[in-house]
């Protein structure tokens, strides 16, 4: 296998084991976003607002509160802890296949042949790379008769 193959094997490896296991023991406390938008209000033990005046009293629910994997986890799974571990691979490995689509895509279309030439220059690189070895033989040559020479002197 490739060196590169590797390299993605591993990063999606550890993806999968930060989104399927550690994600278990992520924090369940309010960010700085819900404490900021909650700032002025009272809330109840629920966190639902009771009253105040304060920038998350007018919001409402998400359109997508009633998906399948919504708040972290996947609905009808009763263990909270396999429900987030599965939702969190179900989103690595989504967040894989998106991504490697695209890298899919964008990758170059050019025929194998084409490959060896040099984008810059239009030369061919085999034939470059023989003239280089046919120029190193040369003058390897060269400085063996010199120092021949040299010897013979």
């Amino acid at each position: 296998m490739k060196r590169s193959s590797w390299f993605v094997l591993t990063g999606l490896l550890v993806a999968l084991l930060l989104g399927g296991v550690v994600s278990n023991f992520a924090s369940g406390s309010p960010d700085g976003l819900d404490s900021a938008s909650t700032a002025g209000c009272t809330v109840n033990a629920e966190g639902e607002i009771t009253g105040g005046s304060c920038m998350a009293r007018n919001a409402r629910g998400h359109e997508l509160r009633d998906s399948p994997l919504a708040d972290y986890g996947i609905r009808g799974v009763g263990n909270s802890y396999l429900s987030t571990g599965l939702a969190g691979t179900a989103g690595v490995l989504l967040t894989f296949a998106v991504g490697g689509g695209m890298f899919w895509l964008a990758r170059s279309r050019q025929p194998r042949a084409d490959r060896s030439r040099d984008d810059e220059t239009g030369a061919d690189r085999s034939r470059d790379d023989e003239t280089g070895a046919e120029r190193s033989r040369a003058g390897q040559t060269r400085a063996a008769g010199v120092k021949a020479g040299r010897t013979a002197d």
